[in-house]
């Protein structure tokens, strides 16, 4: 891939920043059945190119999507939404954002028609205690949402909607935040964290883009370190990331594709497994490893 479009494209971090009657809400969440546990995913999105190239990781995409049970509504924390506050998106048809710069024409070309929820927006607002969550109505489904939903979900079939992340709270606000979802996994509702667990692009050795799974030696420390604290349900030093050392501190320069990841660990119950997959280094300094809880 070209230096210049990678770069633009995982650089793309745009921030942006309705009451409902009780009965109507009542009435959604009647009507979903209770059903088996839905899992909780983490997925490494890499570059928007995902989107439209064959490769194995698209293919671990597709595989998730077949063997999992079809949800009712997906709800998505994506590193590209970061917001002062909390929101969620609420329309009925939300926009594909084509939130980079440099690519070719066919990925601009890519739409990801999938509805929106206004609903499930107003149950998630009902849910969580912790912030004051607001609607919001301009967003949409960026690329760190629709470059991957698009693979488990080729037909854009299933509702889908958004939670920004609050770039001014610490990594421990946000794994609390999470665990106020945690009964929408019992709705149907799959809950999608977005962004990469080792992501420093200044660092990306542009000359092995090709090499398959090159990472350097602080990228290949770290994520195993973190595969072992999450194999093993320890997740405080994960929520504590920039405590634990030089190679914790590079794979993890800014926080915004790191913390989908505490997302979904903290939706973990002890009786889920755990499985990881697409788990390889990428360009020395990212990797594209992603998780399914449960």
């Amino acid at each position: 891939m070209n230096r210049k479009i990678f770069l633009k494209s995982l650089f793309a971090l745009p921030i942006i920043g309705a009451a409902m009657k009780l009965s109507d809400l009542n009435k959604w969440t009647s009507s979903l059945d209770r059903t088996a546990k839905m899992p909780v995913l983490f997925l490494g999105h890499g570059s928007p190119m995902n989107a439209i190239e064959e490769n194995e990781f698209v293919k671990g995409f597709r595989k998730l999507g077949k063997e999992i049970e079809k949800p009712t509504a997906i709800l998505c924390i994506s590193a590209h939404w970061e917001t002062r506050g909390t929101y969620v998106t609420a329309m009925e048809h939300p926009r594909t954002i084509h939130d980079f710069g440099g690519f070719p024409q066919e990925l601009f070309n890519v739409q990801y028609p999938a509805p929106g929820s206004p609903d499930l927006a107003r149950e998630t607002q009902k849910l969580i205690q912790k912030a004051s969550v607001e609607l919001d109505d301009k967003w949409g489904l960026d690329h760190g949402a629709w470059s991957v939903i698009k693979h488990l979900y080729p037909d854009a079939d299933v509702p889908v909607i958004q939670m920004s992340l609050d770039f001014t709270k610490p990594p421990q606000y946000h794994y609390e935040l999470a665990k106020d979802l945690a009964s929408l996994r019992e709705k149907g509702v799959l809950i999608v964290g977005s962004g990469n667990m080792v992501h420093n692009l200044r660092m990306v050795a542009w000359n092995q883009l090709n090499t398959d799974g090159y990472g350097y030696d602080w990228a290949i420390e770290a994520n195993g370190k973190m595969k072992q604290y999450i194999a093993s349900g320890d997740h405080q030093p994960l929520i504590n990331y920039s405590s634990q050392g030089k190679a914790f501190r590079l794979a993890i320069p800014t926080p915004e594709h790191y913390l989908p990841l505490l997302y979904t660990l903290a939706l973990k119950e002890d009786k889920d497994e755990v499985n990881i997959f697409n788990d390889k280094a990428l360009g020395g300094s990212l990797t594209m490893t992603s998780v399914k809880i449960g």
